[in-house]
Order: C-alpha cells, then sequence, then structure tokens
C-alpha cells in the first residue's frame, strides 16, 4: 500500500477503516505500508509501525531535510525507487495499491513494483491517462463522491476508500481504530495513582501548539468556564495531554480555571510526559477524551473512547461521524456542558 500525502497522526491513523476492510475481504492478508515521508524523523512513524492490522511499515523519504530547511534537497526518483525495490524484494507483494489521487511519482512507483514482483497494481484514474499505470483503477475523486452522495473535499477516512472501489470494496460504515499500545500500558501502570478511583476521568487535549494550528485553539478562558461549569455538577478527575511545548498552554488554562472554579480540582498536566505511543495509554484511561482538531481527537475515536472534539469553524475532512464521537463548533457553555454530560452516561444534567 503506497501513501504519501501527510504524516499528521490523524491523517494516517485514518487509514486504518481502509485496513479493516482489506483485512475483512482477505483475513490472512498481510498488510504492508510504504509512506513517502517530506523529511525524517516524524514521531508518526512508530506509532503507526505498532498498529496491529499492518504487518511492515516503511517510511522513504523524499527530502533529505524539514522542506522550510534552505538547504533541503529533494531525494531523486532513482534513489526512492531503490528504497522501494528494497522494500518489494523483502515483502514480495501480490498486489500493490496506489492510495494517492494525484500526480504521477506514487502512480510510476506502483506500475514499477508491480513488473518487478510480478505484482497486480491497482490505483485511481483521477485523469484517463492515468489509468495506463495500474491494471485495475477506480474512478476520479468527483466520480466517486458523486456515486456516494460526497461532497468535496472529502473526509481522509472516505478518501481512502475511493481506490478500494476498484475492487469492489465499500466502506460500509467501517470506523477507523487503534489499539492500546505496550507503553500505553505501562502508562497507565505507572500513573493511575495520580487519579482517585471513585471520580471519572476526563481527559483534555488543547493542542494545536504550532503556528499553523493556533487558529483551531478555543479561547482558553471560555474553555475554563465551559469545565467550570461541567465539574459543579459532576466532579471528575482531569488529565491534560500535550507536546512537551504544550505545556505552557495547560498551566495558562489551569490557572483560570483555579481563578473561577470553587472547589476542589483534581487535575494531572501530563504535557510532556508521553509519546504517541504512550499517550494511547492516557486516552483509554479517559471515561471521556475533549480534544481540538489534532492527532489525539483522531487517536481517541480510534480507541472508541467516548470524545469530544472543539472545532472553532467547520473542518469537514476532518469530521468522525461515529456514535461514541461528537463535535461541537464554537460551543456555548451550556452545549459543552450538556454534551459532555451525555457522553458521560448523564441522560440529564441538573438545573
Amino acid at each position: 500500500m503506497i501513501k504519501s500525502h501527510s504524516l499528521g497522526v490523524g491523517d494516517l491513523l485514518r487509514s486504518s477503516a481502509a485496513w479493516r476492510v482489506l483485512k475483512n475481504r482477505w483475513p490472512n492478508v498481510q498488510l504492508h505500508l510504504v509512506f513517502l515521508s517530506k523529511h525524517p524523523g516524524y514521531p508518526t512513524e512508530a506509532l503507526i509501525q505498532q498498529h496491529p492490522l499492518l504487518t511492515t511499515a516503511h517510511f522513504i523519504t523524499v527530502r533529505d531535510k524539514d522542506p522550510s530547511h534552505p538547504d533541503g534537497k529533494r531525494v531523486s526518483f532513482s534513489a526512492i525507487w531503490r528504497s522501494l525495490q528494497s522494500i518489494c524484494q523483502s515483502v514480495k507483494p501480490d498486489m500493490v495499491i496506489d492510495f494517492e489521487p494525484h500526480g504521477i511519482k506514487t502512480s510510476a512507483l506502483t506500475w514499477l513494483a508491480g513488473k518487478s514482483q510480478g505484482a497486480s497494481t491497482v490505483g485511481i484514474a483521477q485523469f484517463p491517462l492515468r489509468s495506463f499505470f495500474y491494471e485495475k483503477s477506480s474512478p476520479s475523486l468527483r466520480d466517486f463522491a458523486q456515486s456516494h452522495a460526497l461532497t468535496l473535499p472529502m473526509d481522509y477516512t472516505s478518501r481512502d476508500f475511493v481506490v478500494l472501489q476498484a475492487l469492489g470494496l465499500e466502506r460500509s460504515g467501517t470506523s477507523i481504530e487503534m489499539q492500546v499500545t505496550e507503553e500505553g500500558r505501562a502508562w497507565q501502570t505507572l500513573h493511575q495513582h495520580r487519579f482517585q478511583n471513585n471520580l471519572p476521568v476526563l481527559g483534555l487535549n488543547i493542542g494545536c501548539g504550532t503556528p499553523d494550528a493556533m487558529v483551531k485553539r478555543p479561547d482558553l478562558k471560555h474553555l475554563a468556564q465551559c469545565f467550570s461549569r461541567l465539574l459543579a455538577i459532576h466532579p471528575a478527575n482531569m488529565v491534560l495531554s500535550g507536546a512537551p511545548f504544550e505545556k505552557d498552554v495547560n498551566q495558562v488554562f489551569i490557572a483560570l480555571l483555579k481563578e473561577i472554579h470553587p472547589q476542589d480540582l483534581h487535575i494531572v498536566d501530563a504535557a510532556g510526559e508521553t509519546t504517541l505511543s504512550s499517550s494511547s495509554g492516557l486516552i483509554d484511561a479517559c471515561d471521556v477524551f475533549v480534544s481540538t482538531d489534532s492527532g489525539p481527537y483522531h487517536m481517541a475515536v480510534a480507541l472508541r473512547i467516548p470524545t469530544l472534539v472543539w472545532f472553532t469553524y467547520p473542518e469537514v475532512t476532518s469530521f468522525h461521524n461515529e456514535a461514541w464521537c461528537s463535535r461541537l463548533i464554537q460551543p456555548s457553555t451550556e452545549e459543552f456542558v450538556s454534551t459532555v454530560s451525555k457522553l458521560l452516561g448523564y441522560d440529564k444534567t441538573p438545573d
């Protein structure tokens, strides 16, 4: 399975629904992911390599440095092909699937991989001539969207099913999935003493700490007001996740919450304490996980944890439509409290 586009944890984890459908169709199939990465060192790599639906996951860098680096150079196509050829010689694929709808690079790599291994090839006929690279091809994104009553741009989970139409495979409501990793279980064992066992656990991922994602971050004062009202009704432990550089924003939120909340607070700030792998254990320890549109949100949905995602604007490509996931766009305090209360299992919130 060849992919490129984005190595964000949510973007790639959303491919797991397609992996599940392939596994359901051929239970004994071995799935090998090859991802063309923009530069080495993405933390997503280690997490995806542990995914239970994948036999192996390989990451081929197409630049030798971060694209923003002035000295960063593109890796030659011949070097990328040599890397893919080595992987193919190891896994010996019977079929090569190109999940990418655009560009010619993955098309050519798929064709070469198929020829070198005598494997069948599958791809997306995004434009007419592209179909010549594949033995089987699906219609374009636009045709797929029209035939499935979807709007463009599609969410990333549905987009991976465009190519699978060439194999007669449909999503049919399949959700994304992952499991708590060994690191995640170890984190739970080490940190379970930090929670009061008689109270539910609410997770919060403020996240969105990179400059391009700041627009997705809620107003912290309003977020604190929402949690203050919720905790007044339903006392709970809180655990805040985040990368090391998001520790400061977590502390600002905690200070704001303490200013307006008269009752005792039971808060654990775990920012910087987890890898992506061990954060699976943090999320799994929660009764409800509240997050912005970021990687931990998709992880919570994949783990089937009751999840509330807080959007600052509609972002259709990031939506999940699972029963255990609710989304709100710039919610009022009342909307927030009502939604989290329902996710906690309370049908009604006290007046």
